[in-house]
C-alpha cells in the first residue's frame, strides 16, 4: 500500500488480501478487531454476519434489471462482506478463539456465500447464463481442489491465479464498472468461469507434481 493512504483505506483496499498477506493484513487490523471480543462478538458471529451480507448483496443484485444504481450497493455490500469474512480468523487468534468447528464454519459459510453471490447475478440476468453457472462450479472446485490436497498433506497457499480473494476483489470491481458499461460484468463472470477452472488445473498439477516428488 502507497504511505499516503488513510489507514481506513488501506484495510479497504487490503480486506480481500490473497494468502500471500494474510501476515501482513492480520498485523493491519487486529487493534481493530481483537476489541470486537471484549463486547462479546465471536468470530462465529462474523463467520455468519458475511454469510448474511453476501445475501444480502445477492438481494442487490437481483434489483439491478429495475434500477442500475443497486450495482454500487451490491459492489459496497460484497466489500463489506468480505471485509467481516476477512476479520473473523482474526479475531479467533488474537482472542484465543481457534477451533476446529469455526474453521469448519468459516469454510463452508464461504461456499455458501460464494454460491449466494453467483446465484443472484445469474438471476438477475446480468450475464451468460452458462458462464455464470461456469463460474459458480468453478468457485466450487477450487476451494474443493484445496481441501482435497490439503488432507493428502499438501499445502495449496498461494497456489493458482485465481484464488478466493482474486475472484472476490475482480468481481466487486467488474460490478463498479457495469454501473457505467452494463456488458462489463457479463464479460466479467466469463473471465471468472475460465481464471476459475485454470486454477483448479494448476492446483492439479501441482498436487500431482508434490506427490510424485515425494
Amino acid at each position: 500500500m502507497q504511505d499516503n493512504l488513510k489507514p481506513s483505506t488501506r484495510a479497504v483496499l487490503a480486506v480481500l488480501v490473497s494468502s500471500k498477506l494474510k501476515k501482513q493484513f492480520e498485523a493491519m487490523v487486529t487493534g481493530i478487531v481483537k476489541p470486537l471480543g471484549r463486547l462479546g462478538i465471536s468470530p462465529n458471529h462474523l463467520t455468519i454476519l458475511g454469510m448474511v451480507l453476501a445475501g444480502v448483496t445477492a438481494y442487490m443484485y437481483t434489483k439491478v434489471p429495475g434500477n442500475r444504481d443497486h450495482l454500487l450497493y451490491a459492489a459496497g455490500m460484497f466489500i463489506v462482506s468480505g471485509f467481516i469474512d476477512a476479520i473473523d480468523g482474526v479475531l479467533a487468534r488474537s482472542t484465543g478463539k481457534v477451533t476446529r468447528f469455526g474453521g469448519f464454519l468459516d469454510s463452508v459459510a464461504d461456499r455458501y456465500s460464494d454460491a449466494i453471490v453467483y446465484s443472484g447475478i445469474i438471476a438477475a440476468g446480468l450475464c451468460n447464463l452458462w458462464a455464470g453457472l461456469l463460474a459458480l462450479f468453478g468457485s466450487m472446485l477450487v476451494s474443493y481442489a484445496r481441501a482435497r490436497a490439503e488432507m493428502e498433506g499438501v499445502n495449496m497457499a498461494g497456489i493458482g491465479l485465481a484464488e478466493r480473494a482474486e475472484r472476490m476483489i475482480f468481481l466487486a470491481l467488474c460490478t463498479t464498472i457495469a454501473y457505467w458499461y452494463p456488458q462489463a460484468l457479463n464479460y466479467g463472470i466469463i473471465i471468472l468461469a475460465t481464471l476459475a477452472h485454470f486454477t483448479v488445473l494448476q492446483r492439479s498439477l501441482h498436487f500431482k507434481k508434490e506427490i510424485e516428488r515425494n
